[in-house]
């Protein structure tokens, strides 16, 4: 049986998207009155983590540390500076990387929130781009800066692209100097093409925008599908951008908790070292670290290779199958394993909320994710990174039950 048509039961095992009744509760799945009908098994379609098992080599990486009885103190090793930089540089073409450039961070978002300790002061105005992750909300809410966002706009094509005429007025208006740059872009799913990146990184330069830039999805092309780093794009890209990565998204390992970031600039990695030590909690977990090592290898090299194709096809058949109902708007993704649907449209033909669309789904165990926190009035996020025959179930359940 392949690792990626494997129907695994997450219950019981640590996992949230299993969690029928508290991601119910909490809202994430639209109504907290919907329930799982007797007669649906739940498929897990809604939180960014994968229904696939992690690539062998993490695992076994993982199995020959824990065999080792002792977990004490411990600092990264040269090897693991040196898988990082044979990563990026196999899989971006990326060059000059070295170990002083590479530092860990307690999660992706943990390192949003301490780039723009430096580059802020409390109350001031953060760019993102709209659709946006929630993750991104929540921490520039809780940190206590301002959201302004500049609203991605889909093409003729349908293909969302940046606005960058608004996002100039925007960083003029409200005299902003960060921005939070989401490269592939959660939740369209958008991989940028270099021109963009560099009419981007442009404007920040010559408002002076220094740029927080999360790269946590850049091994999850599509389609083939290539990702340019933002810091690759000119010098001043380089020394203006904190990017941040992780093996998370790609290997399955969000509940190890093991990101880092990676800064060119030596003032501006001078800063970011002295704001992390003050807290004494952004030191890295030794299976996280030797997690890491196992997937960023020839082996895991591989995997990535592989899974990419199952997500490439299981879009490609989500695509057409919400792209031909009259009233959704999709554009189909050129990365991540996200879909982001906008159900406007239907609901206005068939006189119904984008609620009662959220619950019916939810009665016939599809646990979708409502869309309206990312943006939009009756939007709907979607998890693909799920077995194929899984994909197919669940739209037959949503043609069946929910959008006929």
């Amino acid at each position: 049986m392949s690792a990626f048509t494997e129907i695994i039961d997450r219950t019981g095992k640590d996992s949230i998207a299993a969690d029928v009744a508290s991601a119910i509760a909490g809202g994430s799945l639209g109504p907290t009155d919907a329930v799982v009908r007797e007669g649906f098994d739940p498929i897990p379609m809604w939180v960014a983590d994968m229904s696939f098992a992690t690539a062998p080599c993490v695992l076994r990486a993982l199995r020959e540390r824990i065999d080792h009885p002792c977990f004490g103190y411990f600092e990264a090793p040269q090897r693991y500076y040196d898988a990082v930089i044979a990563w990026h540089e196999r899989r971006n073409g990326v060059h000059g990387m070295r170990p002083e450039h590479i530092a860990y961070e307690n999660g992706v978002l943990g390192g949003v929130a301490s780039s723009l300790a430096v580059l802020c002061s409390r109350g001031d105005k953060v760019l993102v781009h709209a659709p946006t992750y929630v993750g991104f909300t929540k921490t520039l809410k809780n940190a206590g800066y301002d959201l302004v966002a500049s609203q991605l706009v889909p093409d003729e094509d349908g293909v969302w692209r940046m606005d960058f005429d608004d996002m100039e007025r925007k960083i003029v208006e409200n005299d902003i100097h960060a921005a939070i740059f989401c490269s592939p872009h959660n939740p369209t799913g958008r991989v940028w093409e270099r021109w963009e990146i560099e009419r981007a990184m442009e404007i920040f330069r010559i408002h002076d925008v220094y740029v927080v830039s999360d790269e946590i999805w850049s091994d999850l092309l599509l389609d083939g599908h290539v990702h340019i780093p933002t810091q690759s794009v000119s010098e001043d890209a380089c020394n203006r951008t904190v990017a941040l990565y992780a093996p998370s998204k790609t290997f399955n390992l969000a509940g190890l908790v093991g990101s880092y970031r990676v800064v060119y600039n030596d003032w501006l990695r001078a800063r970011l070292d002295k704001e992390e030590s003050l807290s004494h909690y952004n030191s890295q977990n030794v299976l996280s670290m030797h997690a890491l090592l196992g997937a960023y290898s020839d082996e895991g090299m591989a995997w990535v290779d592989e899974l990419t194709c199952v997500l490439s096809e299981n879009a490609r058949i989500a695509y057409e199958f919400f792209s031909a109902l009259p009233g959704v708007s999709v554009a189909r993704p050129q990365g991540t394993y996200m879909l982001f649907v906008d159900c406007s449209g239907w609901c206005r033909g068939h006189d119904v909320s984008i609620d009662d669309v959220l619950r019916s789904g939810v009665e016939v165990g599809v646990l979708w994710q409502d869309g309206r926190p990312f943006g939009g009035e009756a939007t709907i996020r979607m998890n693909l990174a799920l077995p194929t025959s899984r994909l197919h179930e669940a739209l037959h359940r949503l043609d069946e039950h929910v959008l006929s």
